[in-house]
């Protein structure tokens, strides 16, 4: 029905209804949902609810039709992050064809601050710069950093390995050319959301004792293990946003060879030693059919040795990162990364005095 209402109506009235008093947006959203202990948070049921009026699914059918919703649908989000300037670069690759990539830059940020390489979440085959545009922005405002987001080549026209060859790519160029970028070479962070962020973990591993490295990792409900169904896929496949299908869907056009699977440059929670990788915080939702995969590589990572932050927001759906602008609750659960971004990547940087308590815009 709502899709037949044109776009910037859609968002005025998202934004309206997120703006009501509370009472008001319980009624709209329903009795509280429950599963597995949990309780959805009140943001993620009211926006669930609101969306149900529209296409929602991230999968399914023609990629190229799955990508443009998405493409739509992130300008339902709210407005942009003020404070924050941006310009596109082009990555060389050795593929030959450009890596594309945006660097965020907050306004009045001295050179050699750290940087954020992030890599955007949707699957290996949807998702985009422009579509993650308002949570880089966030990022670089709240931890006060550079961030470098990167358009990787996507699927089914480029399966695995493609996406993690030009994630590799672009943490390298960064590494090179940080002075350049106005960042500072010895505090460079890989991130992302989802695949997104099973391409930052799968950097971190193939850049063990091989030159430059990330000193930290941040990481949103990421995809860690593409050979095997967990228990939060069952419980939370069906009407939290990200769907059993849709994880079928996109794996089955990123790998489609099922002997690559266990690869453990996708299915990062499977290599053999993980011993030496950088700090980490690994956020993962409650509601999420990814959770269980990422809490368990959270888990890995804390018996190898590596300083991580597990956090599970238990009242939160898959996607939270990209509504940063629209719900209290979202803009909490990202702030707190941010936080933990800032403070990780301080301790790395060569600058003297850090201020972590410097107000952003």
């Amino acid at each position: 029905m709502m899709d037949r209402v044109p776009l910037p109506v859609q968002g005025a009235v998202l934004q309206t209804v997120f703006a009501l008093p509370r009472p008001v947006r319980r009624l709209i959203a329903g009795a509280p949902i429950r599963r597995d202990g949990l309780e959805l948070a009140l943001d993620a049921q009211l926006l669930l609810r609101m969306l149900a009026f529209t296409d929602t699914s991230l999968g399914g059918g023609d990629h190229v039709t799955a990508r443009a919703r998405l493409e739509l649908r992130h300008g339902l989000v709210g407005p942009g992050v003020t404070g924050v300037r941006s310009r596109d670069l082009d990555l060389p690759a050795e593929s030959g064809e450009p890596v594309p990539a945006r660097l965020y830059e907050p306004v009045g940020l001295a050179p050699g601050s750290p940087l954020l390489v992030y890599f955007h979440g949707g699957g290996w085959v949807i998702g985009s710069i422009e579509t993650h545009e308002a949570t880089c922005r966030y990022l670089a405002r709240n931890a006060q950093v550079r961030v470098l987001s990167v358009g990787y080549r996507l699927a089914p026209e480029h399966h695995f390995p493609a996406a993690v060859a030009d994630a590799l790519t672009a943490f390298r160029f960064a590494a090179a050319r940080a002075e350049t970028l106005g960042a500072d070479p010895s505090a460079i962070a890989v991130g992302g959301d989802s695949a997104g962020a099973n391409l930052a973990a799968s950097v971190c591993l193939q850049t063990m004792g091989k030159g430059p490295r990330p000193v930290f990792q941040l990481l949103f409900y990421p995809a860690t293990d593409g050979t095997t169904r967990r228990r939060s896929r069952d419980l939370f496949g069906d009407g939290f946003f990200l769907t059993d299908d849709d994880m079928t869907w996109f794996l089955d056009h990123y790998c489609p060879d099922l002997d690559l699977r266990a690869d453990p440059r996708l299915s990062v929670l499977l290599a053999d030693d993980l011993r030496g990788l950088p700090p980490a915080y690994v956020a993962t939702a409650g509601f999420d059919p990814l959770r269980d995969e990422g809490n368990a590589f959270a888990d890995r990572l804390r018996e190898a040795g590596v300083p991580v932050v597990k956090r599970q927001h238990d009242d939160l759906i898959h996607g939270f990162v990209s509504f940063v602008n629209l719900g209290v609750r979202f803009r909490e659960a990202v702030a707190e990364a941010a936080g933990a971004l800032r403070t990780g990547l301080a301790l790395r940087s060569r600058a003297n005095v850090v201020d972590l308590f410097r107000p952003t815009a």
